[in-house]
């Protein structure tokens, strides 16, 4: 494919511009030959007829350019990243061999590249990540922090460019991900300029109406809100400047996203949310006195403004894992109005910004420990776990967006856990041995249990005791993943052993009773006893619940009728279970669709309660933790919810065959006039009506209208909404709703 028939005129005009920007932002970290061997790549990776754009029909390589503007500008990534970024495109569809790459740019920008293709395979069938995957994805970007950074400008980048795409499935799926799992990660890596960003993004294609509603409220309250930093601010720079500082102020409006959520927890509307923002003193100021100029700063601030002690935040003494550090305190300002102020460096303010890159930079180091210590923990309890896709999610999700407490040993040594991790937890952190025989703790010298929940502050010194074991009740107790997978590890252990033990003891009985064991027999008693897992089986056993005389009596009975059987031994067809993978010759236009209908086998599923589905209705599934799949309506009043807050679970859900035979409960809201017979004609329609039956009807009258609730038992929607017509043109009925 020539360049002229892939690119547009103004994709190409897009693509030189965007080109020599990069090239101004990449300064001198570019080796002499780099830019015409990247050039040559991008010229030849062109000329391949290779280009293929996504299911946002967005040109891959303006993709790249665009992603490696932002790694470049608004992180402060140099070589290695931006080459990587431009040539995994090329790598991927076989243009150019990572051999090549590693020849050419070195392996720094070869390790780069390998990274973003194996997060790129894991997003071939779907633009958003499936469950299975999950565990995949956290580690490959657990084996190079730098490739989480590129994913994440990727996918601001992506959300920038799909606002007018037409496949609006497609890009919900991209918002909602972006809200579950990107921010997050952004919030962990101190991105928090790209992490609003991309939050407030995803609720303007998930949640549009509420979008707007907030950014208009924001722009009718700026000229307001601007006059009132302007009062905050000039008495305080004023005082800055007499003190001899060298600073300058701005005023920081919420992010869209994060006001909804105030609007949400505090159940109010927009002119209910009184901290709409902040203001951030900035100091240019030598590394040696920063922290000193900062409290400096904080001791002007609060001697002109009453300070609430409880809103004070002191990253400066402890920094967050991430690097983040800064000086928080909310105080009274002018007209009784609570105003946080934020006090930092331009050190800690480009930190803050551009996260981890501007932080390696500083430090002139490579890794960050908090970090490197964080993605240990995930990659270990990654690998260790046995759990699914969602459970991990779960928990990885948890552990990105835990604030952080900070402990001490009795030696003094810093620990940093998640806001409400426990004594328990702290002793797994250390060690795993000291976890696992732990009893107790001293808190400040103070004898606490080990669910005890710690507080920044604490030193702690861990009880053990040698006869102590992990319990299945500790999972209860702890936070942190680490101390969950070890705590399930020892519980597997503890149970294997009980189970060949509690096996041995049944087989050495039956051999005392002179009765051959046959693994098979047993089995077919195992599973008419109801166990799915063997281990369940026995480790009932060790545990007392079964009585090991009684099975051995249920396991000569099965022997029994094995051996007075007379059916040959020849197996049948019906022993056996034909199993086809139907397959799709292109896996790229494969798409998963779980079918409800009366014959479905092997799934379990349940309609939710919450809405009612029934025949027809546009329905998507919700995979729950213990409950299997609930099938639940697309109007289902949490829909938004679940979507937002677990849109890895959601899975795409439609009826097939018919509905005979089947009846669904549904309620109905009928509202009127109060007239006499109207209860009579409604009860009349519906007992009129072929397959419909009432189930329950309630009635309240007030001041000359009635509102009641009826129950039906309906088999799909057509009928339902031939139902709801006919309601409406009885005398007097204003309303009929679905409830």
């Amino acid at each position: 494919m020539a360049e002229k028939d892939f690119f547009t005129p103004d994709e190409r005009k897009l693509f030189l511009a965007n080109y020599h920007k990069l090239l101004r932002l990449t300064g001198d970290s570019f080796l002499p030959a780099d830019t015409r061997k990247l050039k040559e790549q991008l010229v030849n990776f062109i000329k391949s007829d290779q280009l293929k754009r996504d299911i946002f029909g967005l040109n891959p390589l303006l993709k790249s350019l665009q992603t490696a503007i932002i790694v470049a500008d608004e992180i402060g990534m140099k070589r290695a990243s931006i080459m990587g970024i431009m040539l995994h495109e090329s790598v991927s569809c076989g243009v150019t061999t990572l051999d090549e790459v590693n020849r050419m740019f070195g392996p720094d920008v070869a390790g780069i590249v390998r990274g973003l293709i194996r997060v790129q395979e894991l997003y071939v069938k779907s633009p958003s990540i499936e469950s299975e995957n999950f565990r995949n994805l956290l580690l490959t970007f657990a084996e190079d922090m730098r490739v989480i950074l590129i994913i994440i400008a990727d996918r601001v980048n992506i959300m920038r460019q799909i606002r007018d795409a037409e496949n609006n499935e497609a890009r919900l799926q991209v918002a909602n991900e972006a809200a579950y799992l990107y921010a997050p990660l952004a919030h962990k890596l101190g991105l928090y300029a790209l992490k609003s960003e991309l939050e407030d993004l995803s609720l303007k294609y998930t949640e549009h109406d509420i979008y707007y509603h907030i950014k208009d409220k924001l722009n009718e309250t700026k000229k307001s809100r601007d006059a009132y930093i302007a009062r905050f601010i000039e008495p305080l720079k004023k005082n800055l400047e007499d003190a001899g500082l060298k600073f300058h102020i701005k005023g920081r409006t919420k992010s869209i996203h994060s006001i909804y959520q105030k609007m949400k927890k505090q159940k109010c509307p927009f002119e209910g949310v009184y901290d709409l923002f902040a203001i951030r003193v900035i100091l240019d100021s030598p590394l040696e006195k920063e922290k000193m100029q900062c409290w400096q700063v904080y001791s002007i601030v609060t001697d002109m403004y009453q300070p609430n002690p409880k809103r004070l935040r002191d990253w400066l003494s402890v920094p967050k894992s991430n690097g983040y550090e800064s000086l928080h305190i909310t105080v009274m300002g002018p007209e009784g109005k609570w105003v946080e102020v934020q006090i930092r460096t331009e050190r800690m303010d480009e930190i803050a910004e551009r996260g981890l890159a501007a932080h390696w930079r500083y430090k002139g180091i490579k890794g960050e420990t908090g970090l490197d210590d964080w993605l240990a923990s995930v990659r270990e309890a990654l690998e260790s776990s046995e759990g699914t896709g969602l459970e991990a999610m779960d928990q990885f999700k948890m552990d990105l967006y835990e604030d952080e407490v900070f402990v001490f040993t009795p030696k003094g040594d810093l620990y940093k856990l998640p806001k409400g991790a426990t004594v328990l937890d702290f002793a797994f952190m250390i060690h795993t041995k000291l976890g696992s025989t732990c009893t107790g703790g001293k808190v400040n010298g103070k004898n606490v249990p080990i669910r005890q929940v710690l507080k920044s502050g604490d030193q702690v010194e861990i009880m053990t005791s040698a006869s102590q074991t992990p319990k299945q009740g500790w999972l209860k107790i702890v936070v942190t993943s680490k101390a969950r997978t070890k705590i399930k590890q020892a519980l597997k252990e503890t149970e294997a052993k009980q189970s060949a033990f509690a096996k041995e003891e049944l087989e050495r009985k039956l051999k005392n009773r002179k009765i051959e064991f046959d693994e098979s027999a047993m089995m077919r008693v195992i599973k008419r006893m109801g166990y799915k897992i063997i281990t369940d089986f026995y480790q009932n056993i060790a545990n007392g619940t079964l009585d090991i005389n009684a099975i051995i009596e249920e396991y000569e009975d099965q022997l029994k009728r094995e051996t007075e059987t007379v059916e040959t031994q020849t197996r049948t067809a019906e022993g056996f279970s034909l199993q086809k993978a139907m397959e799709s010759e292109d896996d790229n236009t494969r798409e998963d669709v779980l079918v409800i209908d009366q014959d479905l086998k092997g799934i379990q599923y349940q309609l939710a309660q919450c809405c009612h589905p029934i025949y027809g209705d546009d329905i998507f599934g919700f995979v729950s933790i213990k409950r299997g799949i609930m099938i639940h309506r697309t109007s289902c009043p949490n829909a938004h919810d679940m979507r937002e807050r677990y849109g890895y679970r959601i899975v795409k859900a439609r009826w097939a065959g018919k509905s005979v035979g089947s009846q669904y409960p549904i309620s109905l809201m009928v509202v009127g006039h109060d007239d006499i017979g109207i209860v009579t004609n409604i009860t009349s329609i519906i007992n009129k009506e072929d397959g419909i039956n009432l189930r329950s009807i309630g009635i309240e009258a007030n001041d000359g209208l009635f509102s009641g609730q009826l129950t039906v038992m309906v088999s799909d929607t057509s009928k339902l909404n031939a139902l709801i017509k006919k309601l409406k043109t009885v005398k007097g009925v204003k309303n009929v709703s679905r409830l």
